[in-house]
């Protein structure tokens, strides 16, 4: 909203104009001071925050490189996918192995005589239920039905794994009974114990020597390199160790089960270290660049807290590892090499060499207690903490802008009062001119009445 003005009753000056210039004038030098010292604090402010972002950025790419496991991948690939998958651990050593499913585990399944329907008594009594080295006892009576048989069984709480149903077929009603556990050694059996033999039922139809064998529980067995291995589960991990075989069918023909290290996952943690410590350092260069042609320098040319972060840095990156493996020891013994403008690149060729040739001397040289990532994460960690130099900076300059607000806020209310001042006097000049020329109306009013009588 722009001021009122008004021209002085008296003098006939803008006052208000005057005034206005007058306090503009008083507070020219101290706010553009303030708003020079302003810019200056939040572009430090602002390059700080570049800097720490930059960092911490770097950081994580360094934390990417402490786990080991970057360093252990392997792949694991199956020749015969149809009849066998294979997984593998980072324990698991390279080799090429042959592999034979001759046949897969499975679980016992077994049936009942037939009944005449599900709503046929079977007797009172007991049925002591076996799945292997685990049983089970259901009790029956002289209403107990061939349905009733089912749901006791599927209900009982020491059920180790047995599922009953009924299926109605064209003999009749049958009772069958299948494992969810596999292996050889989980048949099921069925002792019957018939309380009451004039009941018209007889439990006996279910002890295991009236069940029919409907799929015998059975082992997985497979070849390895020519030797047999036979298990109780169709997903192997003890035969070949940190290798996880997944058996889908018997196959004759068999396959190739082949475990390689796994370099891509390791590589892609080094290409993003790389561009990361690079982004770093184009940030810190952009942050303390000079243009002698612009006279235009990085708000922290000179900044010994960026220089001694930058000189930690550096110092970390160059300095072989102790104890490290002869000739992996160093970023440039794998291929890492840095440029005289301090960015870093990676030689593929020789990268691969390395690691092909020793992948744990490589990986010691990043993970270990007093590797490289070790090193630099702890740099880093005391750069980017609370009680470190950035923040202690970073802190110091938000109080510093604080203060400047308080500054202009005293100056404000100085300009105010000056202006006040400046009003009040202008007013008592102009009501005083006022004054003045309503006397002189007067004295030649009168002195014009004098001369003409």
């Amino acid at each position: 909203m722009s001021a009122i003005t008004s021209t002085g009753v008296g003098s006939g000056l803008d006052i208000e104009s005057l005034v206005t210039k007058l306090v503009a004038s008083e507070g020219q030098a101290p706010t553009a001071r303030l708003k020079t010292k302003g810019t200056k604090l939040q572009a430090n402010l602002s390059a700080l925050g570049q800097l720490k972002s930059a960092l911490a950025n770097f950081q994580a790419s360094v934390q990417g490189l402490t786990n080991a496991s970057v360093f252990q991948a392997r792949t694991a690939t199956s020749s015969n996918t149809t009849s066998f998958t294979v997984s593998a651990t980072p324990s698991a050593a390279p080799t090429n192995l042959s592999i034979t499913v001759n046949s897969l585990a499975q679980s016992a399944i077994s049936r009942s005589v037939d009944f005449s329907s599900d709503t046929a008594l079977v007797g009172a009594g007991t049925l002591a239920i076996n799945l292997g080295a685990s049983s089970f006892n259901i009790a029956t009576d002289g209403t107990t039905t061939l349905a009733g048989v089912r749901d006791a069984i599927n209900q009982a709480t020491g059920n180790p794994g047995i599922q009953a149903t009924i299926i109605k077929v064209d003999s009749g009603s049958q009772l069958v009974l299948s494992s969810n556990v596999l292996g050889a050694a989980n048949t099921i059996g069925i002792v019957a114990t018939d309380t009451d033999p004039l009941d018209g039922g007889d439990l006996t139809r279910f002890a295991t020597t009236n069940l029919v064998s409907v799929q015998a529980a059975q082992d997985a067995s497979i070849s390895v390199a020519g030797q047999l291995a036979t298990r109780s589960s169709n997903s192997i991990s003890d035969v070949i160790p940190g290798v996880t075989l997944s058996l889908i069918k018997a196959d004759p023909v068999g396959g190739n089960l082949m475990v390689a290290l796994d370099k891509n996952p390791a590589q892609s943690k080094i290409n993003d270290f790389i561009t990361a410590y690079n982004a770093l350092t184009s940030t810190m260069s952009a942050l303390t660049s000079y243009n002698p042609q612009t006279k235009i320098a990085g708000p922290l040319l000179g900044d010994s807290t960026l220089r001694s972060v930058q000189n930690q840095i550096s110092q970390a990156l160059s300095n072989p590892m102790q104890g490290g493996v002869a000739g992996f020891s160093t970023l440039a013994d794998i291929g890492i090499t840095r440029s005289k403008d301090g960015v870093l690149g990676l030689d593929a060729i020789k990268f691969n060499n390395a690691i092909t040739l020793d992948f744990t001397a490589v990986s010691t040289l990043f993970t270990s207690s007093n590797g490289l990532a070790a090193n630099l994460d702890t740099v880093l960690t005391n750069s980017l903490s609370s009680t470190s130099s950035i923040s202690t900076r970073v802190a110091g300059t938000n109080k510093a802008i604080g203060n400047l607000a308080k500054e202009q806020d005293k100056l404000n209310v100085k300009l105010a009062a000056i202006e006040a001042r400046y009003r009040k006097q202008f007013n008592a000049m102009d009501s005083l001119m006022g004054k003045m020329q309503a006397t002189g109306s007067y004295l030649n009013q009168q002195f014009f009445t004098v001369a003409k009588n």
